[in-house]
């Protein structure tokens, strides 16, 4: 199908050749995010107002240009192509060549070119633009408080694409035929809806319903939106389905209401996210919380995630929003129905994901009502389907720099570049808990939203879900499987039903991996992997590692004295036991004993379900309980968390003696710790700040010794101990000025969320 010429072109070039200007002519190949977010219809335009005749097509994972001008025109056009592109946009020029003039007398949108193997990109899903907004508040707009107004700048895409190309019989928009209207503006080169799949309004898209138990169904917009909202008011937990899920919502200003939802949903003290409005210029968000740039940026971007901020004492939101913690996590609203929500409600909303703890998401009426039938007071469901669940994504800032905590709607699928082009396309299976897949080929990744826990039958049901569909919708069959080490995975046995060579990498491996392939620029590392636990080579719990060397090639040179934790698994979640397994491993009595642990201690000493670790989460688990400030976690890393919170900045810390084992692994010991932790001469912050401080230095003992040992090195933290935003910034700071290059990683989760992104890495060097 060809569209017709940018009006008054013709007329422009005749001009230009009665005058007798040169005319040269140029072709453009401009990559990057660049495909389902208007550019074509911009470069229309664009080409109308500088005179240009020629054409633009999609061609593979690129749009090429053609243009025809005087030199002095065509550079103005290529420099307002990167200047004044869609805000979601992010073009960039990979050719511009001089090419043979053809003479053409209008500037047209050619079809596109179907995309080559392996060149597909999947577009995510957007934030509500301005201008919809701007129609969604005006009364005589015929899209006015339509919940699912979009354009090509803004609108669901990843969450609706049923396979590529991206048109909207490939979308679960397929059903809904467009009206006169919205067809004229689809088919409109000049108009910002041109193109757009999710194009919808009242006459022909979807609409809401509301159900509440032994009430009829409420059909319509208006009066679905009342529903919900007089429930809300009343204090009542409402289940609102959105792009890629539903939420729970409720007034995030009423302790009452998130006690009510924190007992039902059976989470009583895990963090709560709150969603603000964007306009007015953040004046609810600024009363409750204090906003660097950096954070304030972040709320604005694109991808609209859940940011975690620090929170005022004067805070209009309910105390029990995030127990004992000084920051909350907040987010825009990025929807329509999210913007009318808030508008009316006129008070922020508890935003917390519609699931099964540790699960994905729901996104299906019928599952979410039987599954939180006795969580939500009410539904507010739409009838637009949702193919594949994302969940809000999760960033804070460390060091000036936004950190992706968890990848989901806005930011996932994340494409990513490999240091080194894999030799056979690859599917990366991820890690057991924060699970992600990802899928490798030349030197492209592409990582999967946010699953969660791989063990429940849904969790495990969306894992081969997204593993099936990055594979479809990316065009790409893998020939090789990697996965975790750990035999006892979920993802390890799928990998072995599965037919393909495998590959199994540790879980340590991965991480250092994951964070060397986000900076390829350094060849030689020393990365500190810091977690809860991951299985390691001789069997035990790793969890406080350094690794010398390169993707394919790593060597354990350091790690922390071990220890060994009785109950195993259930260490994780009763910090006690850690506390305990210090006292007893340095044979002392643990001065908190019962007739229960004394059991515990006799089983501990046979060594019965005692895995040995050496990993740093544990030992913040020991501090967090001997300080008094968690005996057990109801959510994972509960512990740790509450103990950043009540830990002060010092750079006064105790010196874990460093020695050299038998193998040549450095080990720090971590027993001087335990008469800092029960010092009572000291407050419980300034003994939690020189534990922070105890470990940062006794890193960086570590790498001094490193370094005189084997020379210079860049040196890298990975793993979920480092989002302890106290800690990493230390560590930053003293690594620097020792003379260190220090990264941490900026784009893909460097807690288990990034493993599969480590696992690819790791793959294409083996």
């Amino acid at each position: 199908m060809f569209f017709p010429p940018a009006a008054g072109v013709s007329n422009i070039v005749s001009d230009i050749n009665a005058r007798g200007a040169r005319l040269a002519a140029r072709n453009w190949r401009i990559d990057g995010q660049v495909q389902g977010v208007g550019f074509r219809p911009f470069v229309y335009r664009l080409a109308q107002r500088y005179g240009i005749t020629g054409w633009v097509r999609n061609s593979s994972a690129q749009v090429e240009v053609y243009g025809e001008g005087t030199a002095q025109v065509l550079d103005g056009f290529e420099r307002a192509l990167l200047n004044e592109a869609p805000a979601i946009a992010q073009p960039r020029v990979v050719t511009g060549e001089t090419v043979a003039l053809q003479r053409l007398r209008e500037f047209r949108i050619l079809p596109s070119i179907e995309a080559l193997y392996g060149q597909i990109h999947v577009p995510p899903d957007y934030f509500c633009c301005d201008d919809c907004l701007a129609e969604l508040a005006d009364p005589h707009n015929r899209r006015h408080r339509y919940p699912f107004i979009n354009c090509t700048q803004c609108g669901p895409r990843y969450t609706l694409i049923t396979r590529l190309p991206y048109d909207r019989a490939h979308t679960t928009m397929a059903g809904f035929a467009m009206c006169p209207a919205c067809r004229a503006e689809y088919d409109n080169p000049l108009e910002r809806r041109f193109h757009a799949e999710p194009i919808a309004c009242p006459a022909c898209g979807p609409q809401l319903s509301f159900r509440s138990a032994g009430e009829a169904v409420l059909a319509g917009n208006e009066k679905a939106l009342a529903a919900a909202l007089h429930r809300l008011n009343q204090g009542l937990i409402v289940a609102v389905k959105g792009v890629g899920g539903y939420h729970l919502l409720c007034d995030a200003t009423s302790a009452t209401a998130v006690s009510r939802l924190r007992a039902r949903k059976l989470r009583p003290h895990k963090p709560l996210a709150v969603m603000y409005p964007a306009q007015h210029e953040l004046a609810w968000l600024r009363r409750d919380v204090l906003l660097s740039p950096t954070e304030e940026a972040l709320l604005r971007d694109p991808l609209r995630p859940i940011v975690l901020v620090q929170k005022r004492a004067t805070a209009a939101l309910a105390e029990n929003i995030a127990p004992r913690l000084q920051e909350v996590g907040v987010m825009l609203a990025y929807t329509p129905l999210h913007h009318l929500l808030l508008q009316d409600f006129g008070r922020p909303l508890v935003a917390t994901s519609a699931n099964i703890s540790g699960e994905p998401v729901l996104t299906e009426a019928r599952e979410v009502e039987a599954r939180l039938g006795q969580v939500a007071d009410a539904f507010l469901h739409h009838d637009r389907s949702i193919r594949r669940p994302a969940d809000d994504s999760l960033v804070r800032v460390i060091a000036g720099v936004p950190r992706m905590l968890r990848l989901g709607r806005g930011s996932a699928p994340l494409e990513c570049e490999l240091p080194v082009a894999l030799r056979q396309p690859v599917l990366a299976l991820g890690a057991h808990m924060k699970s992600t897949v990802a899928l490798g080929w030349g030197r492209r990744a592409v990582i999967s939203p946010h699953i969660g826990d791989l063990e429940s039958p849904r969790s495990l049901a969306v894992f081969e879900q997204m593993a099936a569909e990055l594979c479809a919708l990316y065009q790409v069959s893998p020939q090789r499987i990697v996965c975790d080490a750990h035999p006892g995975y979920a993802s390890s046995k799928w990998a072995a039903r599965q037919g393909l060579p495998t590959l199994r990498v540790l879980h340590h491996h991965a991480h250092a991996s994951a964070l060397a392939g986000e900076f390829p620029e350094a060849t030689r590392w020393l990365i500190f992997t810091w977690d809860g636990a991951g299985y390691g080579a001789d069997g035990g719990l790793w969890g406080g590692e350094a690794w010398l060397g390169r993707p394919g090639s790593w060597c354990r040179v350091a790690t922390l004295r071990p220890f060994h934790l009785p109950g195993g698994e259930c260490a994780a979640r009763e910090p006690w036991r850690s506390a305990a397994a210090l006292y007893w491993e340095t044979g002392q009595d643990w001065p908190y004993a019962t007739a229960d642990s004394e059991l515990l201690h006799q089983a501990w000493q046979r060594r019965i379900n005692t895995p040995a670790t050496s990993a740093v989460g544990r030992l913040f688990d020991a501090a967090a309980s001997l300080l008094g400030v968690a005996q057990e976690n109801s959510f994972e890393g509960q512990g740790p968390m509450w103990l950043e919170a009540a830990s002060v900045a010092t750079d006064a810390h105790v010196t874990l003696p460093l020695t050299v084992r038998d193998d040549g692994v450095l080990e720090s010991d971590w027993a001087p710790l335990l008469a800092l932790l029960t010092d009572t001469q000291l407050s419980v912050a300034q003994r939690g700040g020189m534990f922070h401080a105890s470990l940062a230095y006794a890193a960086l003992h570590q790498a001094r010794r490193m370094r005189e040992q084997h020379g210079e090195f860049s040196v890298g933290l990975s793993g979920g101990v480092f989002q302890n935003r106290l800690l990493a910034e230390q560590l930053i700071a003293l690594f620097e000025a020792d003379g260190f290059t220090v990264c941490l990683a900026r784009h893909a989760p460097y807690n288990d969320g990034g493993i599969s992104y480590g696992q690819l890495v790791e793959a294409a060097y083996l």
